[in-house]
């Protein structure tokens, strides 16, 4: 079905978006948003998917030197997020809500083959779900029709390897434990 749209943020749109999520983090709150439209994680995380995402969160926050008592640092890197990291292109990537869990996944490979296509070409990317915490106020600045969900934002451009962030190597499960 090929359920995916995708809004190419550059220049003055994405600083436009930018600004505004800012104004909204900046003043405690998520502005207009009310939380992302769908359950970016399950409420009850369970094992051993909880331990791997606080793993990877650990291993963030240490490589980049913020201890986990230090909640305005954290919050600080969240806010990366909001930036493309950035990154001088932004993708927004939305669906049509009618569409379920299949044509979900349909968007996901499709993700997947945009950031291998943009290594082909010498670029970097990196998938942010963070963004679908302020869908409306992205359906506000990018015209987004009500008729889509905002999935997800993707940074587009190139690694800065001086950046001890990108030094992060994520720890993944072996073959053999899920083949």
């Amino acid at each position: 079905l090929q359920p995916w749209q995708v809004y190419v943020l550059s220049g003055s749109t994405k600083d436009r978006l930018i600004s505004a999520v800012a104004s909204q983090m900046e003043a405690g709150r998520n502005g207009e948003n009310k939380g992302p439209p769908y359950l970016i994680y399950p409420p009850e995380l369970t094992e051993p998917f909880r331990t791997r995402r606080r793993v990877l969160g650990a291993d963030l926050y240490h490589l980049i030197g913020i201890p986990k008592s230090d909640q305005p640092a954290k919050l600080r890197q969240l806010a990366k997020n909001y930036t493309f990291f950035g990154a001088p292109v932004g993708l927004i990537i939305v669906i049509d809500k009618q569409m379920n869990e299949p044509q979900w996944s349909d968007v996901g490979m499709f993700l997947q083959n945009v950031m291998l296509l943009a290594r082909q070409y010498g670029l970097h990317t990196c998938a942010q779900e963070a963004w679908a915490n302020y869908h409306k106020t992205i359906h506000r600045i990018c015209n987004v029709p009500e008729n889509l969900t905002v999935f997800c934002g993707m940074a587009i451009g190139y690694v800065d390897p001086d950046a001890i962030i990108n030094q992060l190597d994520t720890e993944r499960v072996r073959v053999k434990d899920f083949v």
